[in-house]
């Protein structure tokens, strides 16, 4: 069965010389190349094709690899890594679609009005399937208003938004230390970015203002799935016990909740797949294993994630949809590539 693996990181060659060109500027120890050795696959296509190799079937949408633009440089920078970004995709679409889906659009929204542009241009001309945003724009919440023109524009081409998780380690979670330890900011923070991100287009009412926008969440919807039922108390509870009016949504919260595509990427944990399937819908499951941050090189990835997958039960009907036909669907991909 072949099975198009939803969200894949990369870091196209030219663009990644560039970042690291703005980074030593500003004598960041953490740079891509540091990324790149530790994970070949992120930027040697070699080995990026020797990994896809041993898992026959098997294909990629790829989207740029954090840091985002965002974070890397200011707005006129942004917008050139961006452009520099989405034409290397575009052209490693085009050079091998055996290999590649498609890729999404890397969104510099820290410059709305040059960002949306170059949103328009990946899509219109360089054929790109989607727009990438982070959990916050450059500490921006994603229902802020200057970011309405990107959800009507993606709902207008009816292609997804896909949202990838941000939270920095110089951010502590308690007060009084300097920084999150333990990496509790990407163990825990980052599922819980993707469901504050969530909950901003909720109960900020962007999915109520444009109800045909789909929107693609990393890590099966953080932790919304396994909160659901609290959200649903929470609601009831304030408004109708303790007077909080203060939710005025035309539909309950858990509906437009339900809207959100839930990806795979959990880490090859079948249980966590379970409530996120029960939650959203087989409809709305797509398969994406977050390739290639592990300690294989990408392998443990994509072998765990469709090991859980396996282990789920599904019929040969639903197991297609979660490999290959929502994600078809979604993004609408041509059909002549499969």
């Amino acid at each position: 069965m072949l099975k198009i693996d939803a969200y894949c990181h990369i870091l196209p060659q030219k663009y990644r010389a560039a970042v690291d060109k703005i980074l030593a500027k500003r004598d960041q120890k953490l740079n891509t190349s540091r990324y790149a050795r530790a994970v070949p696959a992120l930027a040697d296509l070699d080995a990026r094709f020797r990994l896809m190799d041993s898992f026959p079937g098997y294909m990629q949408v790829l989207t740029v690899s954090a840091p985002s633009v965002t974070e890397i440089a200011g707005k006129k920078e942004a917008v050139e890594l961006a452009r520099m970004a989405n034409d290397e995709m575009a052209e490693l679409v085009d050079r091998y679609p055996e290999r590649f889906a498609g890729a999404i659009a890397c969104a510099p929204l820290n410059a709305v009005d040059a960002g949306l542009q170059e949103v328009q241009r990946a899509i219109e001309d360089l054929r790109l399937r989607g727009a990438e945003i982070m959990s916050d724009i450059g500490g921006r919440p994603v229902d802020s208003d200057e970011f309405m023109p990107l959800y009507e524009m993606m709902e207008a081409y009816n292609l997804p938004v896909f949202i990838h998780p941000r939270k920095e380690m110089n951010v502590p979670d308690y007060e009084g230390e300097k920084i999150s330890k333990y990496r509790i900011w990407t163990k825990l923070g980052w599922p819980m970015a993707t469901a504050m991100a969530m909950t901003r287009l909720v109960y900020g009412r962007v999915l109520e203002r444009y109800p045909e926008l789909k929107v693609v969440t990393h890590h099966c919807g953080g932790v919304i799935p396994f909160v659901a039922g609290r959200l649903d108390w929470s609601d009831d509870f304030n408004e109708m016990r303790m007077g909080h009016r203060d939710i005025f949504l035309k539909r309950n919260a858990l509906d437009y909740y339900r809207r959100f595509y839930l990806d795979t990427a959990v880490n090859g944990n079948t249980p966590a797949l379970e409530c996120g399937l029960a939650f959203s819908g087989i409809d709305r499951f797509i398969f994406a294993t977050d390739v290639p941050f592990d300690n294989q090189g990408g392998y443990r990835l994509v072998r765990d994630t469709m090991d859980s997958i396996e282990r789920m039960g599904l019929n040969e009907t639903d197991l297609k949809k979660v490999y290959q036909d929502n994600a078809i669907s979604l993004m609408r991909l041509p059909l002549s590539k499969f």
